[in-house]
């Protein structure tokens, strides 16, 4: 009697590999791509301490502006409003005022730090001076 496989044992032992190095890839690729999610809630986090420093110097009313007050450009040195090569994403606010302030990181499709991210998925935080923070947006940050 010969000892050894036969050649539909080796095919379907082949298939069953790749099925499973296909499922580790599609979850590694997930799992690597949330990490960067890290850099959009550490910068979002910064710009908000900003923002509540500064909201504790003015009335509600008063208008932050993002650029001096909170150090969003395109300057050296600044926050990046558009994807730059040292980010994954890109940031900006909206109606940031000493009562609150909305932050949105949006993840570079183009011209951003590499690898680039195949949607423009967002994180959302939407910051009052009452003490609420709600974190929201697209993607799996």
């Amino acid at each position: 009697m010969k000892k050894g496989f036969t050649l539909l044992e080796l095919i379907i032992v082949i298939i069953i590999i790749g099925i499973l190095a296909t499922l580790g890839f599609v979850q590694y690729s997930s799992v690597i791509e949330k990490s960067r999610g890290a850099e959009a809630r550490a910068v979002i986090s910064t710009l908000r301490t900003q923002a509540v420093a500064k909201s504790m110097n003015i009335t509600t009313a008063t208008t932050i502006d993002p650029t001096t007050d909170l150090g969003l450009g395109t300057a050296t040195g600044q926050i990046p409003t558009s994807c730059a090569a040292t980010n994954y994403f890109s940031y900006s606010t909206s109606g940031c005022t000493g009562a609150g302030c909305t932050f949105t990181a949006t993840r570079c499709t183009a011209s951003g730090k590499a690898p680039q991210g195949g949607a423009a998925n967002t994180l959302i935080l939407t910051w009052t001076s009452a003490g609420t923070d709600t974190w929201s947006g697209t993607g799996s940050y």
